[in-house]
């Protein structure tokens, strides 16, 4: 499956597409490879970076090996281009933690490929290990850092970077809303949507979204008032998320990741020994 948008530049994807294929030379096979970044949070610039990320496995025999490969793939930071990826043992390990990027992984609306029924199965496992108290503590970690660090004391600072401490300030607000569910939206406009924000800071954010899409540069400024009072109170609302106990990962779900694992190892495997 391939779902790309269709205003992506045909080049910056052709080359994307070469670093994969040469990725899969190694050989290592691809489970799933998405956009992440900016333009699949829905509030890109004209010059935003092309941020693909992918899990992948390598064959059987290397994990095997006293010598274990490294469990990331980087590739040279080359202009807009930004390609590298996780081992899917890394990537089982973290999302069992609560860790949110393999979700925002598995939630990308723009999908360059992916095997069959890998993004399914890994978002069930997702559905049933869901750790709320995890992903709270990831997203409040992330937003009060990008708030402290670019727009503390109400200092100009580039105002694109409002997004970085926004998009984690309404995630909160999102699993604070729907206490029965733990995956909130990747794509800013869906999670905005679904968080019932005032009319006012509903407006102003999208406002600034068009505003990004259409300049490479917002310019510095405090943050408008709307959005910088919103944030705060989520930051001090998001207390009561924080606080939870992190059990131990349930041993039937450990089991199942484990399970999945292998048999996302043995079937890519030998897709690729086919193909050779």
């Amino acid at each position: 499956m391939r779902t790309l948008p269709d205003d992506f530049d045909p080049a910056t994807v052709a080359a994307i597409d070469g670093r994969l294929a040469e990725i899969k030379a190694t050989p290592v096979a691809l489970c799933h490879v998405i956009e992440s970044g900016s333009r699949a949070w829905g509030f890109p610039s004209p010059d935003s970076d092309y941020d693909c990320r992918f899990i992948f496995v390598r064959p059987q025999a290397e994990y095997l090996s006293p010598w274990q490969r490294r469990d990331v793939i980087e590739t040279p930071l080359t202009g807009v281009l930004d390609v590298n990826g996780w081992d899917l043992g890394k990537a089982l390990r973290l999302m069992l933690k609560g860790n949110a990027v393999i979700l925002e992984w598995l939630t990308s609306p723009i999908v360059y490929e992916t095997a069959p029924s890998f993004r399914e199965q890994m978002l069930d496992l997702a559905a049933r290990s869901a750790n709320r108290t995890g992903l709270a503590r990831h997203y409040y970690h992330l937003g009060t850092r990008q708030w402290r660090t670019y727009f503390d004391e109400g200092r100009n600072a580039k105002l694109k970077k409002v997004f970085y401490a926004l998009r984690p300030a309404l995630a909160l607000r999102w699993l604070r809303l729907h206490g029965d569910q733990a995956l909130p939206p990747m794509h800013f406009p869906t999670l905005l949507g679904e968080s019932d924000v005032p009319a006012t800071l509903m407006s102003r954010c999208n406002d600034l979204i068009e505003q990004k899409a259409a300049t490479r540069e917002l310019g510095s400024a405090p943050v408008p008032p709307a959005i910088a009072e919103f944030i705060e109170a989520e930051f001090a609302l998001a207390t009561s998320l924080l606080g939870g106990q992190i059990l131990p990962t349930d041993p039937e779900i450990r089991q199942n990741a484990e399970t999945l694992f292998r048999e996302t190892v043995i079937r890519l495997d030998s897709s690729a020994s086919d193909k050779a």
